[in-house]
């Protein structure tokens, strides 16, 4: 039998397949809140799971896509940014992506948030991100990752 996806999952799949993806979300039998949730559930290094993060470069938000075995360091990361980092508060993240924390997407938000992704990511084969939902995920790569979401690749630490 066929689940449907979360109307959130479902426009992250259309907005995948605009941007030249497949468009394959799957759905996870629990929820996967945490990087080493989403590992374990997968079968894969927590360094391949993609956590989309939305902090504040001074006033404006801003996504940074992170290896799940990367914490931000805020004051180097948002130095290489030129900016002051701060994290966003939980109702701005709902708000600007519209998705819940925990299943935030790299891509699928109302507005186009400007993007940068972990280098660490690309030491890796095959990434996992969320889907828009807590039990959501796709299946992507490094390059292909900052191409559908316009990402600058930056260090992150």
């Amino acid at each position: 039998m066929r689940r449907s996806l979360p109307p959130v999952a479902s426009k992250v799949s259309d907005t995948l397949i605009a941007r030249g993806h497949h468009g394959v979300i799957i759905t996870q039998p629990t929820p996967t809140h945490t990087a080493q949730e989403a590992a374990a559930a997968l079968g894969v290094t927590v360094g391949a799971i993609t956590k989309s993060l939305v902090f504040l470069l001074d006033d404006d938000p801003v996504l940074l896509l992170v290896s799940g075995a990367h914490q931000v360091h805020l004051d180097r990361t948002g130095r290489r940014l030129d900016g002051t980092l701060t994290r966003a508060p939980a109702a701005m993240v709902r708000e600007v992506t519209g998705q819940p924390i925990g299943g935030v997407a790299p891509l699928g938000h109302p507005t186009n948030l400007p993007t940068f992704v972990d280098n660490a990511l690309s030491r890796h084969q095959e990434l996992w991100a969320a889907g828009g939902h807590p039990n959501t995920v796709f299946r992507t790569t490094f390059g292909e990752l900052c191409r559908i979401t316009a990402g600058l690749a930056i260090d992150v630490d």
